[in-house]
Order: structure tokens, then C-alpha cells, then sequence
């Protein structure tokens, strides 16, 4: 793979910039779209509801994903790391309204913190550029 055939897009998160990464990289057939949650700018969307930021940060790394002409068809790995073990449920229920149809692999992780502490979940997802084969 050449430097050619891999292409970077940003969101404007203020970490994207003071951390120095890319919201999203193509490289080959996958898209990558680093740790996602609620806030779209200064905002955080769904303070205190695990459900609500759980679909936020996802629709937003699937708009991520868009940027590269792909939708949530193309996912084929979700991640999503909670705050508190309570809110499995409800991010359970956010990933399954998104990607049931998908059935990406996933993996779930409590832990420690965020750098925000009202952020009670961040979420990743990989996506493939190929023919998707059911």
C-alpha cells in the first residue's frame, strides 16, 4: 500500500488537533473511525442518558464513515467502552437499533473514566470497503 491509498479526515473535535490524530483514516479497504461520543463541538449530547450518547456518538462516526461513501452497511466493527457497568443495557439497545441489520463484531469494555466525566460512552467502529457479503 502506497502513502496514496491512505486519506485522513477530521471532525473538529478540539482533542483531534491538541492530541494530533484523525477522526477518521482510510487505508486500503478499511475505515477506521477513532473514539467517538456525544459532543458535537462544545456540546454533549445526552448528559447523564447512556442510550442517547451511546446513538450520538455512533451516528456521528457513521457520518465519519459517509465522509468515505460508506453507510452503516459497511460497518463490520463497533467497540464501545461505558463509564459504569449499569449502562450496558442501554448502549446494548442504541448498538442493536443501529446495527442489527449489520451484525458487525463488537466488543464492550467498562472503564476507568473519560477525560470529561459527564461523557458515559465513547465508541469506535471499523468499517469495509469491499463488497459486504451477508
Amino acid at each position: 500500500m502506497t502513502s496514496d491509498a491512505v486519506r485522513r479526515i477530521q471532525s473538529g473535535s478540539p482533542w483531534e488537533e491538541s492530541f494530533g490524530f484523525a477522526r477518521a483514516v482510510a487505508a486500503g479497504d478499511r475505515v477506521l473511525v477513532a473514539g467517538t461520543t456525544s459532543f458535537k463541538g462544545s456540546v454533549l449530547y445526552g448528559e447523564g442518558d447512556p442510550y442517547e450518547q451511546a446513538k450520538v456518538a455512533f451516528t456521528s462516526a457513521i457520518e465519519a464513515i459517509g465522509e468515505f461513501g460508506l453507510g452503516v452497511e459497511s460497518v463490520i466493527r463497533t467497540r464501545m467502552h461505558l463509564a459504569h457497568l449499569r449502562d450496558i443495557d442501554e448502549a446494548g439497545r442504541a448498538h442493536k437499533e443501529l446495527f442489527d441489520s449489520v451484525r458487525p463484531v463488537t466488543t464492550l469494555l467498562v472503564v476507568e473514566g473519560f477525560v470529561d466525566p459527564r461523557v458515559l460512552v465513547s465508541v469506535e467502529l471499523e468499517a469495509f470497503r469491499g463488497a459486504v457479503n451477508s
